[in-house]
């Protein structure tokens, strides 16, 4: 895993490595590639805000936020977004994590597919946000240098990312047609994200 990219580090620790080792496992290597994108993103951000967040619970927060785009995790009842939530508060307690903490995790991958959130009520909630965002459609990258996104792409390449994250929100659209997934794709969502100027 490359841990710095542009000068913006992932941090370390037991609960990273887990949770980078189980979104490596489940998603394919598209989708684990934008989950770590997301992250860099998104404490980059930051960063250039000159804000402190926590960096370990956006990290492992950003490496489960889609596993529930996944056969193992996919619910059939629940929004993707939902399901994952549950997702993280079961990993986290096998952490050991006490219960507030959990509810974060799971809050910051419920509120991604949320109306943007401010960053002094929830700076970590609108990293993820910020985060995905970019790395998804597009949004947002005139606030990040040129050579930042460039650097992340090259560390973590793109693989057909967008065609194949618009297959699966087609998908969950199809399947719960009143998701947020199926909201953003009846809003044209798929020609956003394919044409990202990430590729």
């Amino acid at each position: 895993m490359v841990t710095e990219v542009a000068g913006v580090k992932a941090p370390g620790g037991r609960a990273v490595e887990a949770a980078r080792l189980v979104c490596a496992e489940y998603a394919d290597e598209a989708l684990y590639h934008h989950s770590l994108r997301s992250y860099f993103f998104g404490a980059a951000w930051a960063q250039a805000r000159g804000l402190d967040f926590d960096r370990e619970l956006v990290f492992v927060s950003a490496m489960l936020h889609d596993l529930a785009l996944t056969p193992p995790f996919d619910s059939h009842t629940l929004p993707f977004e939902e399901a994952g939530g549950h997702l993280a508060r079961v990993f986290t307690a096998g952490l050991g994590w006490p219960g507030e903490r959990r509810d974060r995790a799971a809050e910051l991958i419920v509120l991604h597919m949320r109306d943007d959130v401010a960053p002094e009520a929830d700076l970590e909630s609108r990293l993820l946000q910020v985060g995905t965002s970019a790395d998804v459609s597009g949004r947002g990258l005139d606030a990040f240098d040129a050579s930042f996104a460039q650097a992340l792409v090259a560390a973590y390449p793109r693989l057909g990312f967008a065609e194949s994250f618009v297959s699966l929100f087609r998908d969950q659209a199809d399947r719960k047609p009143g998701c947020a997934a199926a909201r953003l794709m009846a809003d044209g969502g798929a020609s956003r994200i394919v044409a990202n100027p990430l590729g």
